[in-house]
């Protein structure tokens, strides 16, 4: 793959908005395949398929408009290679729900998040307002939301499928709302719910650290290498994705058992 450029000349610019379509275009896919795949097949609830479907969707939206941009540059999307990495993961995950959510819909997109501010000043600097200003206006504050729906369902999934919680759906949502406090209302939460939780009716802080410890576990056998830095803290804060999730992922570390070189 040849490098991108910092945005300078024209076909600098023409390079990263070709690959942010390509990177749409495998997003689209993506959204609908975990529907299909693991939706039924995992016994999902309604709303992991409302968000996914909004996901998909969104990704749609991010296509066409940075397709109709790349064509307003003379150039169109095919016309230059792009990378097949996010396939990649997702052939490798195409068997487990928990590694697709961890590698597709957390790692690579806080990835996304991470690099986004600097793809818009480069754009800024390199005399292009307008691909800043949708990037910045439209598709960052969108894809802070997709990383949130992985954060999301993969709690759901380790909290639901938890040996010791036989206390059934309720239970599990009442579990989600403690993860993150501060935006159980846009989850559909009630007050009265996070404080029952918070009462002793729900999550205790060792479930919150074996959730994040089965992250760590999933993203060392399925993605390889560590995450790189600089991050995005605030962004990835946005979507419910602390430090505690991600940092320790930024250290090499060796992987027992792992099907995957790191």
């Amino acid at each position: 793959m040849p490098k991108l450029g910092r945005g300078g000349s024209l076909q600098s610019r023409q390079a990263l908005v070709h690959s942010l379509v390509h990177t749409e275009s495998w997003a689209i896919d993506l959204s609908w395949d975990i529907i299909a795949r693991f939706g039924k097949a995992e016994a999902m609830p309604r709303e992991f398929f409302d968000d996914f479907v909004r996901v998909a969707q969104d990704e749609g939206r991010h296509f066409r408009l940075l397709a109709a941009r790349l064509k307003e540059m003379n150039c169109s999307y095919g016309a230059l290679p792009a990378h097949d990495g996010l396939w990649d993961s997702a052939e490798a995950t195409a068997h487990d729900l928990k590694a697709r959510l961890a590698v597709e819909h957390c790692v690579h997109e806080a990835r996304g998040l991470d690099v986004l501010p600097t793809t818009v000043s480069r754009f800024r600097k390199g005399g292009d307002d307008e691909t800043a200003k949708l990037l910045e206006s439209v598709i960052y504050p969108e894809e802070i939301t997709h990383c949130a729906a992985g954060v999301k369902w993969f709690s759901y999934l380790c909290l639901r499928d938890a040996p010791k919680d036989h206390q059934g759906e309720e239970m599990v949502a009442k579990k989600l709302a403690l993860l993150d406090l501060q935006k159980s209302s846009e989850k559909g939460l009630s007050t009265e719910v996070v404080s029952e939780c918070q009462n002793g009716d729900g999550l205790e802080s060792p479930a919150v650290s074996d959730v994040v410890a089965a992250f760590h576990d999933v993203v060392r056998k399925y993605f390889r290498g560590p995450l790189k830095p600089p991050f995005n803290e605030a962004a990835r804060a946005a979507a419910g994705f602390g430090p505690e999730w991600y940092l320790p992922l930024a250290t090499k570390v060796a992987a027992p058992g792992s099907d995957h070189l790191r």
